[in-house]
């Protein structure tokens, strides 16, 4: 097995956590507010890490980083905890999970140009009609998508989380494609500010609320496998595969999680949805298969 193929595989088994996450999620709002949530899963996964800093070579590792690797880190972990996460908990507060997805299916478009434009890394043509076969799967897997009164707010939010999303896909994969931090320190201080900004936000807007037992297993699983150990292995990923490669994997959580809410929650599947999906997956293989070996 190749290093890339083994990367892409590691990819995909890590949104396969992520798209259990949506499902945990949908059942702990019903007693946790969404930005407070949000926070204690990513505040619980950080302390869990804490004691990579045991590690020599982690220590040694943030020692050496100069003030644009901190920078980097700490714009990282905006983007990618702090307004990404916080925004996808608001949304699935707000509107349907369907919805949400089909705005968020868009990502792959905006970090293919955003990977042109920051990182020079152009997709092969083949890799483009694979971008181009997973939108319209998606399209026909969610329309038609309505967006009743009231929910402009969480269209909105999820528009932001959009943006933040395909910016620290690139990001992500500038900070980690020269190999220079490892990616536990990488990890480590980027969940860690966006941690803090997220358990802030979240106590001082909306409070701290008396969690069930039933509800902190929720928060206790979302940090140590979905979160902690999740984003480790990503990050690890991100060595070998290019910023609009890990979008693509990314947005198959799209098929897994409709698989996953026919599963546990109920909702089916009509023909319309399989032949989204089907599309949608051809889609992914195509740009895998027709994937550049990535640069060093």
């Amino acid at each position: 097995m190749s290093s890339h193929t083994r990367a892409v595989l590691q990819a995909l088994f890590v949104t396969f956590l992520w798209s259990t996450s949506w499902v945990f999620i949908k059942l702990g709002l019903d007693e946790i507010p969404a930005l407070t949530f949000a926070g204690l899963r990513y505040g619980l996964a950080f302390l869990l890490l804490l004691p990579l800093l045991f590690r020599a070579e982690v220590r040694r590792a943030i020692a050496r980083l100069s003030g644009r690797q901190w920078a980097l880190l700490v714009a990282l972990g905006v983007v990618m905890y702090a307004v990404t996460q916080g925004a996808q908990f608001l949304a699935l507060e707000r509107l349907p999970a369907q919805t949400t997805s089909l705005l968020l299916s868009f990502s792959p478009v905006m970090v293919a140009l955003l990977g042109v434009a920051l990182l020079g890394e152009r997709p092969a043509p083949l890799q483009g009609v694979g971008v181009l076969l997973f939108l319209v799967g998606a399209l026909v897997f969610l329309y038609p998508a309505s967006f009743p009164a009231g929910q402009v707010v969480g269209m909105v939010i999820t528009a932001l989380g959009l943006l933040a999303n395909a910016f620290a896909a690139v990001l992500g994969r500038y900070v980690n494609r020269s190999a220079a931090i490892p990616a536990t320190a990488v990890t480590l201080i980027s969940m860690g500010v966006g941690a803090v900004l997220l358990l802030a936000a979240g106590v001082g807007t909306q409070g701290l609320p008396v969690l069930s037992l039933r509800g902190w297993g929720i928060v206790a699983w979302l940090a140590v496998v979905n979160t902690a150990f999740a984003f480790t292995l990503w990050n690890v990923t991100l060595r070998r595969l290019t910023a609009m490669e890990s979008s693509i994997v990314n947005n198959t959580m799209l098929i897994q999680i409709a698989m996953l809410a026919w599963v546990f929650l109920g909702e089916s599947l009509g023909v319309r949805q399989v032949v989204g999906l089907a599309l949608a997956t051809v889609g992914t293989l195509v740009v895998q298969l027709a994937a550049r070996p990535p640069r060093a």
